[in-house]
C-alpha cells in the first residue's frame, strides 16, 4: 500500500487518521454493546473506513453525501453529536428517527447527510435530484452517493446512472466493492472484470481506487470534486475494499475463505496508515496515545448521556401527527368569471398557474416537453418555462420518482407525470417506501405530486386502463386525490402542489375530453378531505368518485330516481367519512360504486366504516358495485362487461326495494 505518492499536508493526514480512529473505536465499542444486548443490531464497516473518511474530508461541508449502513465515518466526519448517534442506535427520542427506525436509516439536512433505506437503490436517484437542484440554483456543488457492489444489480443503479449521464449531473457514484453482498460473492453478482467497466456504457467517466488507502481516496476524490464543480458531470468510482466482519454481526463470516480474510487483514486501512504516519514522523507515540485517550473519553461520555435517556414512550397522537409534514392549507377563493372547458384543459390550467406561482416547481415525465405529453397536458409549457423546468425523462419511473425526492430534499417542488397510471408499478418502491415514510422517519417532507392518467372505457387494454388508487390508499403517508369534474381538478391540483406531502393525483383519461364544466378563471384552491354533495335525497346514499360520479348521474337520470343522496368523495386520502356517515344516517341505505375491481378496493374500507359507525341507522346491507375480478380487457364489448355500469342499475333497484 503506497502512501508516499500522494502529496497531502501533515495536518490533513492527521485529520484523516483521527477520523479513521474515531470510527474504528466507536465500532469496537458497539460490538461490545451488541454482545451485552444494549443495541439490537450492528452493520460493521471495519476494514472500509478509508473510503468514508477520505471522501467526507474531500467534500465541502455543505455538499450532500448519501451514505450506506457501513459508512459511520461519514456521520462522524460531519461532526454529528455522538450521543445522538448512540441514541439512534438504541431507539431513543434524541436519535434522528425518534425510535421509529434503526441504524443509519436517517438523514440530517443540517449536516447535509441523507441516509439510505433498506431498499438500497432509490438513494442513487435521490442523489440525482439533489445534484439537479444545485444545477438549477447555479450552485457549484458535488453530490456523493454510496452503494455496495450487490446493489449495482438493482435496476435503480442503471436508471440513476443513465439519468445522471443524460442530464450531466455532478454526482459521484461511489461503489464500495467489498467482495460480498451478504454472503453472495462478486462472481455471482456480475460478469465484468470491474464494476467501473459499467461507466463507459453510460458515457460516464469511471475510476478504480484502492479503498484501503485513505490518501489515494482523499487525493482522487478531491481532484474530481474540484473539477466537477466547474464542469458538471457524473463520475463512477469503484473502491476496492473488504469488510472484515459479517454483513451484520449475526451473519458471521464462515462463508469467506480464511486465506482471503488473512490477505485483507494485512491490508487493514487504519493499521497501515498508522504505520506510515509513524515511519514518516507525522505521528508520535505521545500524540497517538493522546488521540486514543481523548476519543475513548468522548465515546464514554456520550454513551453515558445516551444510556441515561429514558426509553421512548408511545404517544398515539404524536405518532399520527408526525405521519405528514404540517400543511397550512390556504383557501384561495374562486373567481366569479368562468369558462366552459374540458377536464384535460382544467388540469393543464392548474399546472400552468402553479408553475407561475412556484418558481421552484419542476415538471418531469416522458415526452412532456416538445410533445406536450401523450394527453397534451403540458403542450406549450416548454416554450414558456424552458427545458430546465419542463424535463423530458428517460423511461425509468423508479429513478425519476427518487429524483423528485432529491429535489424536495433541497427545497424544490416536483410534479412527475406517469404517462399512464399503470406504469407506476415500475416506480412503486420509492413511492411507498421512500416518499410515504420519509417524514415519519426523520422529518423530511416529500414535496412531490405524481400525476396519474388512469381508467378504462377507452379500449386501451390491460396495461393502459387500470384505476389503481387502492395500491396507494393502503400506504400511510401518501395522499390520494381523484377529481371527477374540471373545476375540482384545477383547484385540487393547485392544493396538491402547495401541499409539501406526497400526493397521488388521479386523472381519468376517459373524462379528459368527454367532460366539460364551468371552471373559474385564474388561480384558486380546494381543500382535501371534503366530499361534494351533488344531489339531495332521503331514500339511498350513493357514494362514489372519479368516473363513477358520471355513471351514477347517468343512471339516476335514466331511471328517474330523485330520492338518492349522491356524494363525490373527490379525495380518497384524506377521506371525508363524516359526510358519508351523515348521508347514510339520513337515508339508512348505502350503495358504494368504484371503477376499480371490487375486492380490496377503497369502497371495502368505506363499507367497513359504515358498518362500524352507522349500524343502527342501516335499513339494508351496505352494497358495493365495482369491476370484475379480471384484468381490463381490450375489446369494447368485453370492457363494457368488465366495468360496473351494467350492474349499477340493478344494484340501485335491489337496494331501493329492500
Amino acid at each position: 500500500m503506497n502512501f508516499k505518492t500522494h502529496q497531502v499536508s501533515e495536518t490533513t493526514q492527521l485529520r484523516l487518521f483521527k477520523d479513521m480512529l474515531l470510527s474504528r473505536l466507536i465500532e469496537e465499542k458497539m460490538l461490545i454493546l451488541l454482545r451485552q444486548g444494549k443495541i439490537s443490531k450492528w452493520f460493521s464497516g471495519i476494514g472500509q473506513e478509508a473510503v468514508a473518511v477520505g471522501l467526507t474530508a474531500s467534500l465541502d461541508e455543505d455538499e450532500f453525501i448519501l451514505p450506506m449502513h457501513r459508512n459511520l465515518a461519514v456521520f462522524t466526519g460531519r461532526n454529528i453529536p455522538l450521543y445522538r448517534l448512540f441514541s439512534q442506535w438504541q431507539g431513543k427520542l434524541s436519535g434522528f428517527t425518534k425510535g421509529r427506525d434503526r441504524s443509519f436509516h436517517f438523514g440530517s439536512k443540517e449536516h447535509h447527510i441523507v441516509g439510505m433505506i433498506s431498499h438500497l437503490g432509490p438513494q442513487l436517484g435521490v442523489a440525482n435530484g439533489i445534484a439537479l437542484s444545485h444545477l438549477l440554483k447555479g450552485d457549484k456543488k458535488v453530490t456523493a452517493v454510496f452503494t455496495g457492489e450487490g446493489a449495482t444489480s438493482e435496476g435503480d443503479f442503471h436508471e440513476a446512472l443513465n439519468i445522471a449521464a443524460v442530464w450531466d449531473l455532478p454526482v459521484l457514484f461511489c461503489i464500495e466493492n467489498n467482495g460480498y453482498g451478504l454472503s453472495t460473492p462478486t462472481n455471482e453478482q456480475y460478469r465484468c472484470e470491474n464494476l467501473a467497466d459499467k461507466g463507459p456504457g453510460y458515457g460516464i467517466e469511471s475510476h478504480i481506487l484502492d479503498g484501503n488507502n485513505v490518501l489515494e481516496v482523499y487525493s482522487k476524490v478531491s481532484e474530481l470534486a474540484d473539477d466537477l464543480r466547474e464542469h458538471p458531470r457524473p463520475v463512477l468510482l469503484e473502491f476496492k475494499t473488504f469488510r472484515m466482519r459479517g454483513h451484520e454481526e449475526a451473519s458471521g463470516t464462515k462463508y469467506v475463505p480464511q486465506k482471503l480474510m488473512d490477505q485483507w487483514a494485512a491490508r487493514d486501512p487504519l493499521e497501515n496508515f498508522t504505520q506510515h504516519l509513524r515511519e514518516t514522523g507525522v505521528l508520535s507515540e505521545a500524540l497517538e496515545v493522546a488521540y486514543k485517550t481523548e476519543i475513548a473519553h468522548r465515546i464514554n461520555d456520550h454513551l453515558d448521556k445516551a444510556f441515561a435517556e429514558d426509553p421512548v414512550v408511545f404517544n398515539e397522537i404524536k405518532e399520527l401527527d408526525d405521519l405528514y409534514y404540517p400543511f397550512d392549507y390556504k383557501h384561495i377563493e374562486k373567481s366569479k368569471d368562468v369558462k366552459n372547458i374540458r377536464l384535460v384543459d382544467a388540469v393543464s390550467e392548474g399546472l400552468n398557474l402553479s408553475m407561475q406561482r412556484h418558481s421552484n416547481l419542476i415538471l418531469m415525465g416522458q415526452d412532456i416537453a416538445e410533445y406536450g405529453g401523450v394527453f397534451k397536458v403540458t403542450e406549450g409549457f416548454l416554450d414558456t418555462y424552458g427545458r430546465e423546468r419542463v424535463r423530458n425523462t428517460p423511461i425509468c419511473e423508479s429513478a425519476i420518482v427518487s429524483t423528485a425526492m432529491g429535489l424536495a430534499i433541497n427545497n424544490f417542488k416536483a410534479v412527475v407525470e406517469m404517462q399512464f397510471s399503470d406504469f407506476v408499478s415500475s416506480g412503486f418502491n420509492p413511492i411507498v417506501n421512500y416518499l410515504a415514510k420519509v417524514h415519519y422517519r426523520w422529518g423530511q417532507p416529500a414535496d412531490v405530486v405524481i400525476r396519474m392518467p388512469c381508467g378504462a372505457g377507452v379500449g386501451a387494454g390491460p396495461f393502459h386502463s387500470q384505476t389503481n388508487e387502492a395500491w396507494f390508499t393502503k400506504v400511510p403517508g401518501l395522499k390520494v386525490v381523484y377529481p371527477a369534474f374540471p373545476e375540482d381538478a384545477k383547484g385540487l391540483l393547485a392544493t396538491a402542489i402547495n401541499d409539501p406531502n406526497p400526493v397521488l393525483f388521479f386523472e381519468h383519461k376517459g373524462l379528459y375530453r368527454s367532460v366539460y364544466g364551468d371552471v373559474p378563471e385564474g388561480y384558486y384552491t380546494l381543500p382535501f378531505g371534503k366530499a361534494a354533495h351533488l344531489r339531495e335525497g332521503n331514500n339511498l346514499s350513493l357514494i362514489t368518485y372519479g368516473a363513477g360520479v358520471h355513471w351514477a348521474q347517468e343512471a339516476l337520470d335514466e331511471m328517474g330516481l330523485t330520492g338518492v343522496d349522491l356524494l363525490d368523495l373527490r379525495t380518497l386520502c384524506p377521506l371525508d367519512m363524516e359526510a358519508v356517515f351523515q348521508s347514510v344516517r339520513k337515508t339508512g341505505k348505502a350503495l358504494l360504486l368504484q371503477e376499480d375491481t371490487l375486492f380490496g378496493g377503497v369502497m371495502a374500507d368505506v363499507a367497513a366504516q359504515i358498518g362500524e359507525h352507522c349500524f343502527e341507522s342501516l335499513d339494508a346491507p351496505v352494497k358495493r358495485v365495482g369491476s370484475l375480478e379480471i384484468p381490463v380487457p381490450f375489446a369494447r364489448s368485453l370492457e363494457a362487461g368488465f366495468l360496473p355500469q351494467s350492474r349499477l342499475r340493478s344494484a340501485l333497484e335491489e337496494l331501493l326495494a329492500y
